[in-house]
Formats: C-alpha cells, sequence, structure tokens
C-alpha cells in the first residue's frame, strides 16, 4: 500500500542514512543494490515527479552483477570477502561466471561475457535474482533489531528469507517504488552514490583485515575502470573519427584519453555510445561533471548503425539506448543552477529544459 503523500528527496535520504547507520553490515548486498537502484532510477526517471515505477528483478540483478564484475577477480593474490559468512553467494556466483567466460587470460566486459556463454548468463542472473530478494531487498528497510518497521521505498511484505521462484512470478518479477520515490533517488544519486561507495570500500576492508591501510588504490581495484582495457575502443575511435580530441579538436595522438561523456562516477556506462577521445586538458578538467548537454547530443548524434558495428568489431558494448535514458534522467533531475562543463575554465548553470524529461524522442540528428 502506497504512502499518503509522495516521498520527498530529502525525507527519503534521511531514511536511507539511518537503515545505512543502524550497525555492520553482513555483506556488502545492501549497498550493492542501492547503487543498482540509484542508477535504474536515473534511466528510468518518470515523467511526472511523483509517480510509481516498476523496477523489474530481472533487471535489478543484472545491474548488481555489473557492479560485483569489477571486483571478483584477485586483488593482490587474494580474492577478496565481500561477506562475513563463509559463502557469498552473489559474488561467487559472478566470480564463477568470470573465469569461465576468460578469453585467453583476459576478462571480458559483461556484455561480452554473457553472450558468449547464454545458459551459465542466465543461470547467474537467477542466482543472484534470488539470493538479492531473499536478503538485501528483503531487509533493505529494516533497522536490524526493530520488531517492526515502515517501509519507505516499496512493498515488501511477500519477501522473506526463503521466498521461491514461484512467488517471485506471482507479484510480477518487479517491485514497485512508492510515489516520488525513482524521481528523489535519481535526483540523490550524485550525493549517495558516492557515500555508499565509500562505506563499501569500508565493509570490504573490515571483512579482509589482512589488507593493510596503505595498500595502493584498493578503491581503484573495487570500482575504478583499470579492469576493461580501453585500448580497443581508443584505437577504434581514432580510426572512426580521427585523433582529435572530441570536446576542443586539438590533435590527441594514439596515446588519447578515452573518456565516458556521462561521467562514470555517475553512471557506469562503458559502451561505446558513451566514450569518446579526449586531450589531457579537457578531460582533466571535465573529471566528474556533467557536461553541457550539447556535447552529449553530439556524442549520441554519432550514427546509432555505425557505433553498433564498431562495437562488434572489437567485441564491445554499445549501450546506446541506455546512455540516452541515463542522459535524460540525469540532467531531468538536476536542481536548477547545477555546474555543466562546457570547456577548461568554463563551467555555465543548468537551465530546466523540460523537453529532456517529457520528450520520447531526446537526442534529433
Amino acid at each position: 500500500m502506497h504512502p499518503r503523500t509522495p516521498t520527498d528527496a530529502l525525507t527519503l535520504g534521511q531514511h536511507l542514512v539511518s537503515v545505512l547507520d543502524s550497525g555492520a553490515r553482513v555483506a556488502t548486498y545492501k549497498l550493492a543494490v542501492l547503487v543498482a537502484l540509484l542508477e535504474y532510477c536515473v534511466e528510468h526517471v518518470p515523467a511526472e515527479q511523483d509517480a510509481t515505477i516498476d523496477v523489474d528483478l530481472t533487471d535489478l540483478a543484472e545491474r548488481v552483477i555489473a557492479l560485483y564484475w569489477r571486483q571478483v577477480r584477485d586483488f593482490e593474490g587474494v580474492y577478496l570477502r565481500q561477506s562475513s559468512n563463509r559463502i557469498a553467494k552473489i559474488p561467487d556466483a559472478v566470480r564463477q561466471l568470470a573465469a569461465q567466460t576468460r578469453s585467453f587470460g583476459r576478462d571480458l566486459p559483461l556484455e561480452t561475457a554473457a553472450a558468449s556463454a547464454p545458459e551459465l548468463w542466465e543461470k547467474t542472473v537467477d542466482t543472484v535474482r534470488l539470493t538479492m530478494i531473499q536478503q538485501p531487498l528483503h531487509r533493505l528497510q529494516k533497522v536490524p533489531g526493530a520488531s517492526t518497521h515502515s517501509t519507505f521505498l516499496y512493498d515488501d511484505s511477500w519477501m522473506n528469507d526463503a521466498v521461491g521462484r514461484k512467488r517471485i512470478a506471482e507479484v510480477g518479477n518487479r517491485i514497485t517504488l512508492y510515489p516520488g520515490v525513482a524521481f528523489g533517488l535519481a535526483r540523490l544519486s550524485g550525493l549517495l552514490k558516492p557515500g555508499f561507495l565509500l562505506a563499501w570500500v569500508d565493509d570490504v576492508r573490515r571483512m579482509n583485515p589482512a589488507l593493510s591501510d596503505g595498500v595502493p588504490d584498493f578503491e581503484g581495484h573495487l570500482f575504478g575502470q583499470d579492469r576493461i582495457a580501453l585500448q580497443r575502443p581508443r584505437q577504434v575511435l581514432i580510426d572512426e573519427y580521427g585523433d582529435r580530441c572530441f570536446y576542443c579538436g586539438s590533435r590527441v595522438g594514439p596515446a588519447a584519453h578515452v573518456d565516458h561523456v556521462l561521467p562514470w562516477s555517475r553512471v557506469g556506462l562503458d559502451g561505446l555510445a558513451n566514450l569518446v577521445l579526449a586531450c589531457s586538458r579537457c578531460n582533466t578538467s571535465k573529471s566528474d561533471l556533467l557536461p553541457e548537454r550539447t556535447h552529449v547530443s553530439r556524442a549520441l548524434d554519432r550514427d546509432p548503425d555505425r557505433l553498433t558495428s564498431l562495437a562488434a568489431a572489437i567485441t564491445w558494448p554499445v549501450q546506446y539506448h541506455r546512455v540516452v535514458t541515463a542522459a535524460r534522467g540525469l540532467y531531468a533531475t538536476q536542481p536548477d543552477a547545477s555546474p555543466l562543463w562546457r570547456a577548461p575554465g568554463d563551467v555555465v548553470p543548468l537551465t530546466r529544459d523540460v523537453t529532456w524529461l517529457h520528450s520520447k524522442v531526446v537526442f534529433h540528428g
């Protein structure tokens, strides 16, 4: 049953912080689900702020897999624990998928791995989905030790730690976010996601006490982009579009930076539709700022069919539609006057453009 009034973003944020601060987590699953839920909401922002939205649980499970995909390789020869229990079903299932799809000793992009072993992929998604519902989704809105709880994200009355596939099918394999929750989570994503990732890093350190505090780039191992070598998309972009910076047009040469137009820290999209060449100056200046919308439009004005062909040639994901929906969600939920990066030393305030929220065809040309 939905709350009488839509949830505002501030109240939503306070609820999430109180749940996360309520005690030590025994696994990183809650954080993974929350990050996946944030990204889902960014990509599925409703036209009306107070609307409800359905979250497909298979889609959510696939997003959770994507988050662990970077983490299941060994770190300094050690498989990092993500749970205080002996068995960690979600990362263990993802690690098995990675091990069985590795090509010539090289880790593949997740979409490529999934396509190469469809039966194993479906089995992995099923395992992660079931575990996700029985554990983090079932417990996410509960404060440990409390006899009762009030839901603030979705109805969890049908969930328990033994819920089966039949019951999941009966409820339509989905949860429905309460009025205002989807828009609120999308609006708060830029603030909440970094906090969730920091908490995740702290949890993994706590669960792996043998790790030294001075371990270099531990956070980069968990959430950085080092795991996916960008040499292949870099060379394709150079060959197809020339060795010039996408933003300023300066020559970049073979050592060009590969930049995520929509910042990877906001939405973890490595697809070719979200990748461009950039000079060091522009890449460093832009950092994690949202770019001015004309940059996103130009990136998506590249022929989708050609991007698909280029990506197929190097066995790389495209993610064109996801980049479109993520862009729509990010810009539609930013407060007025939020900073947008135009060029080095040139940051402009966002002005409201309702077409980014209501238009079915967001980009033209």
